[in-house]
């Protein structure tokens, strides 16, 4: 009650009351930001017995590998250890490690931005530590900033996100404790909160400092992507999911959702926008592999020195997103006439896809956990038929992939129909293609509903009821990554913790399931959230008359005749 009545009390609008609420916000938010880096500290000090090490000393190992691939091919040692060596190295290691793998093992699969960060991370070590061996990398720090920097990114982008959605609703996202405020205040109280709780998730602190892990990197290219999807910047869009892609491909799994998005719209040219940014972005960061001649230049300059005159001549709406989308996909036919490598694409994205033939990995709570119970595997044969000439064999593991694709068009459906209708769920399809691509596609890491977890927070934005279950989805992901996080070292204390978490594994897959078709189904039903009515004023009801006359007649307000 002294909550409320404290949001009841009339604020007055001066600059001595503007100046102390300004100065409250700010204080607020300062606190907030300090919890979250003090949390942080203190899960890197206290998971360090448990720490998984395989990730840092994997990309530590690869980075390293780029600079042995830089003294193999410079000369001299001051040209090895130049940026120009470096870059000899970093550009040959592809094709050399799927030169060298025997059966398409390359145990290499990072992208060529990850690669990049962990040579640049590898250089900086052994340049300040020479005799370091590979087993026992230093310096950790220069990743975990990067992770530190890339969430505080992610909790900007939902508090922006939030706000922006808010503030559109026709509905408005209603509280009895913020009745009082405007519409664009209560936009930016529900974009704090949601971003304070995307910052202080413990499940992606306990990933990018207590595992640690580099999941994070891509949540702020996502997050900004539906942000610039949502102010119409659709080039922009394609752009952000094509860098975030080269540091980790599993947003390609949920970029779709950015391409069925305006297709439901009925906006063509938006969807050949947000192709044209992927197409041109991929092809800037690939060209070193894709155009190795002097004659692929000159037939890119010759693409560019062509088209760029017709755009100028007819003034096309958008010219400069069509130009750069024709050179990407230009930069690609090229490199393939032009025997470019594609080297980076089949190591680093593609033998991702097969590198784990399993439904699922360690501890995952979702769909293929639950038919690995029941005897499925992910190549087993899920469905066959001879249709004439054609024999038909799906897997389970395309069936599911099938089934994901359905789902994410259903999510960009529900956005576009929440976009119309001015409907703050826009944010729960936002959110829904991660716990999606966790719940039903097979495997999948235990660290993947992070990213859900983060970006659910957005729920703070629309009803207490989907709030309440991104919280039961940040606790599934935490104890996912808790449970790996204990089995890899065993101590003896932990034993009854990895019993107990391994026994609720079937009981917290159907919890996520649960939760996630919450979500699905608050992405397309019409019914309106609980933070949200409508106001219905009485002497306004109209009446339903039963009789003529003008004394006899029997009159019944509207809402009274269902």
């Amino acid at each position: 009650m002294a909550i409320r009545s404290f949001f009841r009390v009339q604020v007055l609008s001066t600059p001595v009351s503007d100046l102390i609420r300004r100065l409250t916000v700010a204080l607020l938010i300062a606190t907030i930001f300090l919890a979250g880096i003090q949390l942080r500290r203190w899960i890197g000090d206290t998971t360090r017995h448990v720490r998984y090490q395989h990730d840092i000393v994997n990309g530590f190992y690869w980075g390293s590998e780029v600079l042995k691939e830089a003294h193999r091919l410079s000369p001299d040692e001051a040209s090895a250890n130049s940026w120009q060596g470096f870059c000899r190295g970093y550009l040959a290691l592809y094709d050399r490690v799927k030169h060298k793998a025997y059966e398409k093992d390359y145990h290499l699969d990072y992208p060529p931005l990850r690669l990049l960060v962990m040579a640049i991370w590898a250089k900086q070590v052994r340049d300040g530590f020479p005799g370091v061996d590979d087993g026992h990398p230093k310096l950790v720090n220069p990743l975990l900033k990067i992770n530190f920097v890339c969430e505080l990114l992610s909790a900007v982008a939902i508090f922006l996100l939030v706000r922006l959605c808010v503030r559109r609703s026709s509905l408005g996202a209603r509280s009895s404790l913020l009745h009082r405020f405007s519409q664009e205040q209560r936009a930016s109280i529900f974009g704090l909160a949601a971003a304070s709780v995307a910052w202080l998730e413990p499940s992606m602190i306990l990933d990018a400092h207590g595992w640690p892990q580099w999941d994070v990197w891509i949540l702020p290219f996502y997050l900004f992507a539906a942000l610039a999807a949502l102010k119409n910047r659709w080039f922009w869009c394609g752009c952000l999911v094509a860098a975030g892609a080269m540091l980790k491909g599993q947003l390609l799994f949920v970029a779709p959702f950015f391409v069925f998005w305006p297709l439901w719209q009925k906006r063509w040219t938006s969807t050949l926008r947000v192709l044209a940014g992927f197409a041109a972005t991929s092809a800037l960061i690939a060209s070193p592999w894709l155009l190795r001649t002097p004659a692929s230049w000159i037939a890119i300059a010759a693409v560019a020195g062509i088209s760029l005159p017709v755009f100028l001549k007819y003034k096309v709406p958008h010219g400069s997103a069509w130009l750069a989308g024709i050179i990407g996909c230009a930069v690609f036919v090229i490199g393939v006439f032009t025997r470019g490598s594609f080297a980076w694409l089949q190591v680093g994205f593609i033998y991702g896809t097969e590198h784990y033939p399993y439904l699922f990995i360690s501890s995952c709570y979702n769909l293929p956990s639950l038919l690995s119970k029941v005897g499925w595997s992910l190549k087993e044969s899920f469905l066959s038929a001879d249709l004439g000439f054609v024999h038909l064999h799906l897997t389970l593991q395309w069936a599911l992939r099938l089934l994901y694709l359905a789902s994410l068009a259903l999510c960009a459906h529900g956005l576009a129909r929440h976009l119309r209708d001015r409907d703050p769920r826009v944010l729960i399809a936002i959110a829904a293609p991660w716990l999606l691509m966790f719940a039903l596609l097979g495997q999948m890491h235990e660290r993947y509903l992070m990213w859900g977890a983060v970006v659910s927070a957005v729920a703070l934005g629309v009803s207490i009821r989907l709030t309440v279950v991104h919280f039961v989805i940040s606790l599934a992901s935490t104890a996912m990554i808790v449970h790996v996080m204990l089995i890899d070292k065993k101590l003896d204390a932990t034993l009854p913790a990895i019993d107990a978490l391994k026994h609720i594994r079937p009981y917290g897959s159907v919890v996520v399931l649960a939760c996630v078709a919450v979500y699905l189904w608050n992405t397309f039903s019409t019914r309106l959230p609980a933070f949200q009515h409508r106001e219905v004023r009485l002497g306004a009801t109209p009446s339903v008359s039963l009789g003529t006359g003008a004394g006899g007649g029997l009159s019944l307000p509207a809402g009274d005749c269902e």
